[in-house]
This record gives structure tokens, C-alpha cells and sequence, in this order.
């Protein structure tokens, strides 16, 4: 069995403070990626980089207190790839890569484009140029499973108000069709594959704004995208939601190897 979680932390000292490492302990997981760490290296306690038994892997963001992604992992890794070799991309660390054997494990975060135009442009400029390097992937031979914030809503049954949302960042038309052309290119949606026709339960993110989380108002924009391999090897999903260390849930996925 192979347990893989993805958790956006919103802040690894935040999520610190609220208990998630404490849980991380209890999740006998065999690989963790990390997104929006919020934090360079000098910020990073003992625990933060190396938690009881695992190793720790960082692709820290150039801007303080932005962005930023990591992978624990159980087993040293074979080797760890940071970034993209793409230096606007890189500048703000948003990918990075373990490889075990044949199985390459990817800590991703796709770019928000809610803030307006300008990053909506930067978002699209992203998924233009990381298609190139997910062929690749695909194309390699390999196993992979890329988890992350993807910070799209794939489908209509993917957030709660699909309606008021189809001109907002997220779940713009553009954003759907290219998830919609990765997916029919043979990589699996492993939550999809198991839980189909999940609704409300299949949420990943709340707006702080308003009563979002309490009245479930949510999003699915937190992935485990494998290829097919190992895709069709998941073979149990949760989404964890009784504790809260951000304003993501940390999703796991189970493989049977």
C-alpha cells in the first residue's frame, strides 16, 4: 500500500500552530506534498523540515511569505527535481519532484488568477507552458502522481455555486477545457475514479469570506492526477475535515502497489 497526501497549508508556520503536524504523525503516510508554504528557509523549525521519520524536500518561492511547495517522504528519495528549469515559474515555487524507482511523486501549485487580470494572465501563462512538461511526464515510461492545488474546479458537481462562479477564476471555461483535454490524454482523476458522482463531500476549499466553510459553500481544486498505471491502482479517498490547519483539506489517496 502506497498512502499519498496532498495538503495546501496556507502557511506551514500557521499550520503548525493548528496541529497538523501532530496529525501528520498519525497518518502512517508514505509520501506528503506540501503547497503555499508561505515561508523561506531561515523560517523553517526543525520539525518544519525534517518531521519524526521523514524526510523533507522544499522549492521555496524568491518572495518572502509567498507560495512555495515541499515533499516528506518516508523512503529517501532516488532523486529530487526543483522547479521547472522555467525561471519566471521557478522565481515563485510552484513544482517540484521525487522520484522513487519508476514512480515520480510531484508537489505542484498552479497560480491564482482571483486577484484580477494581471494574474489571471500569469495563471494561463502557467497551464501553457507546464502542458509541454505533463506530456513529457506522461511520455516518459514512468509512474506519476502529481498532487496539489490546481486552482481550477474541473466539472459543475466540483463547487457548491458552479452558476454565480462561470466567469470567475477558477472555473472559466478556458481553465475547465484545458483539465478536460489533461484528463482525455489518459491521466486519472484518482478522486474522481472512486467517487464519481461526489458532491458536498468532495470539497477541498473554502473562501474565508462570509459563512463558506459552515455552510459548506466549497470547492474541489486539490488533485491527485496520476497516470494510469498507478491511477487505476487507487483504491481509497478521504478528504479530512475535522480539524482545520488552513482553508484547504488535506486529501489522501491509497494505492495498491
Amino acid at each position: 500500500m502506497l498512502r499519498i497526501i496532498s495538503a495546501n497549508l496556507n502557511g506551514i508556520r500557521s499550520a503548525t500552530t493548528k496541529g497538523f503536524f501532530p496529525w501528520l504523525a498519525q497518518q502512517n503516510a508514505d509520501v506528503i506534498c506540501l503547497q503555499e508554504l508561505k515561508a523561506q528557509a531561515p523560517d523553517m523549525s526543525r520539525e518544519m523540515l525534517q518531521p519524526d521519520e521523514l524526510f523533507g524536500y522544499f522549492h521555496y518561492a524568491e518572495k518572502k511569505g509567498y507560495s512555495g511547495v515541499g515533499i516528506y517522504s518516508r523512503k529517501q528519495p532516488d532523486a529530487i527535481i526543483e522547479g521547472l528549469g522555467i525561471p519566471d515559474i521557478d522565481a515563485e515555487g510552484r513544482y517540484i519532484e521525487a522520484q522513487f524507482g519508476n514512480l515520480s511523486v510531484v508537489s505542484v501549485y498552479l497560480p491564482s488568477g482571483s486577484s484580477g487580470d494581471e494574474r489571471q494572465a500569469v495563471k494561463f501563462s502557467f497551464m501553457e507552458r507546464f502542458y509541454p512538461h505533463l506530456q513529457k511526464l506522461r511520455a516518459s515510461g514512468r509512474e506519476v502522481v502529481i498532487c496539489g492545488d490546481w486552482n481550477i474546479a474541473h466539472q459543475e458537481i466540483d463547487l457548491k455555486n458552479w452558476k454565480g462562479n462561470r466567469k470567475n477564476s477558477g472555473f472559466l471555461p478556458e481553465e475547465r477545457a484545458w483539465m478536460s483535454k489533461l484528463l482525455s490524454e489518459g491521466w486519472v482523476d484518482t478522486y474522481r475514479r472512486l467517487h464519481p458522482d461526489a458532491t458536498d463531500a468532495c470539497y477541498t476549499w473554502w473562501s474565508n469570506r462570509g459563512q463558506a466553510w459552515a455552510k459548506n459553500v466549497g470547492w474541489r481544486i486539490d488533485y491527485q492526477i496520476a497516470t494510469p498505471g498507478i491511477g487505476e491502482k487507487a483504491v481509497a479517498t478521504s478528504i479530512y475535515k475535522d480539524e482545520r490547519f488552513s482553508d484547504h483539506a488535506p486529501l489522501t489517496v491509497d494505492y495498491v502497489l
